[in-house]
């Protein structure tokens, strides 16, 4: 892959660095994030990263948070700063994305944020909320093993919240996921998004 084709979903990208300084605006907080070129949306909030922000609700039940896909970490330090007794975790494939996240979060005074590769996320760990715009250009099979085993780490009370781009699939995903277990539904639709509320996977006991 040449590098002006990487995708932000590569996990070391040799991009040439071009460190920028980006002021994120929400309707509750600002953000002030460093970015770089080889990361997802170095530019600009990504817009349904903020259709994300805006729309989706705060968490119902009791535990941890779990960004999926948390580039240089606008969701997780929003998160961070909207529920500040919550532990927050990002998860990314991009080793430039996470080392912004981290320096993002040390440089807002935000010390409940762990940002790891998705391999270093403990086994036994388990999320009372998902909040993900997931890279959906990864291709269909990868992204529904993606969520399916990240969706697999809520808990039985928790839902995951999803943005999705209506031309790129948003109510076909929602059926799908419907379909393996997760009762999905559509919450939120702005600027051509929709934001998902997904289930846990609910075990019917037969007799």
């Amino acid at each position: 892959m040449t590098e002006q084709h990487q995708h932000y979903f590569t996990a070391d990208p040799n991009a040439v660095s071009d460190p920028r300084l980006l002021t994120v605006e929400l309707p509750d907080l600002t953000l002030k994030l460093t970015t770089d070129a080889g990361v997802f949306s170095p530019k600009q909030l990504d817009p349904g990263t903020r259709v994300l922000l805006e729309h989706a609700p705060a968490p119902t039940a009791d535990g941890g948070l779990l960004d999926v896909g948390c580039g240089y970490g606008p969701v997780a330090l929003t998160l961070a700063k909207r529920y500040p007794d919550r532990r927050i975790t990002g998860v990314d494939v991009n080793t430039r994305a996470l080392e912004l996240a981290r320096a993002n979060a040390k440089a807002a005074g935000v010390d409940k944020i762990t940002c790891l590769l998705p391999e270093d996320v403990p086994a036994d760990a388990r999320f009372a909320a998902i909040y993900s715009n997931p890279p959906i250009r990864i291709g269909k099979q990868a992204l529904h093993e993606l969520l399916l085993h990240w969706l697999g780490r809520l808990l039985p009370d928790g839902v995951a919240y999803l943005v999705v781009q209506k031309n790129l699939g948003a109510d076909s995903l929602a059926k799908w996921l419907t379909e393996q277990g997760h009762a999905t539904e559509r919450i939120a639709t702005a600027k051509g998004y929709r934001v998902l509320a997904a289930q846990p996977q609910k075990l019917i006991n037969s007799r």
